[in-house]
């Protein structure tokens, strides 16, 4: 985006990168690695599209795994290393809020962003409608993950900002 910084897309993990709650057998794009003794099901369409949003975006690790997702996503999906990453209080300051909002609001200050996860819940809404700056939110399904319709959600919104 020439002349402005690109709009931040804040990336959870669980639900977003590495699925989990599939029935059966799990997706065929992707595999199983051990995570600090973990199995987790890293999603190869995922990995993919984070790359190509990484023209349109700037990417920040906006999940509980907080610097452990630079010591061990990036090899593993072949994304740039390594990826800022946010770090959360365990305790909202509102009991009403969500664990994440108090730190990715700090973090993006007046930049807009979007904000891809599988546990968005109201108070997520709110902040976004509340923002001056543009924000968009995408939830995923925890057994699919980033798939081909948010990602071109992403692509077309991120185009919406550029076209001002």
């Amino acid at each position: 985006m020439p002349g402005r910084p690109k709009p931040l897309l804040m990336v959870d993990i669980d639900g977003v990168v590495s699925l989990f709650g599939f029935s059966g057998r799990p997706p065929t794009d992707g595999a199983f690695h051990s995570i600090d003794g973990m199995p987790h099901f890293l999603s190869r369409t995922a990995a993919a599209h984070l790359l190509a949003l990484s023209a349109d975006f700037d990417l920040v690790w906006a999940s509980g795994w907080e610097e452990k997702a630079n010591e061990h996503l990036p090899h593993l999906l072949g994304l740039p290393a390594p990826l800022p990453y946010l770090r959360f209080s365990r305790s909202p300051a509102r009991a009403d809020s969500h664990w994440k909002l108090e730190s990715i609001d700090a973090y993006a200050g007046r930049r807009p962003l979007a904000w891809i996860d599988d546990d968005l819940n109201p108070a997520c809404q709110e902040w976004a409608e509340a923002r001056a700056a543009p924000t968009l939110l995408v939830s995923t399904a925890p057994a699919c993950g980033l798939m081909s319709r948010e990602a071109q959600l992403l692509v077309a919104w991120a185009a919406e900002l550029q076209a001002g």
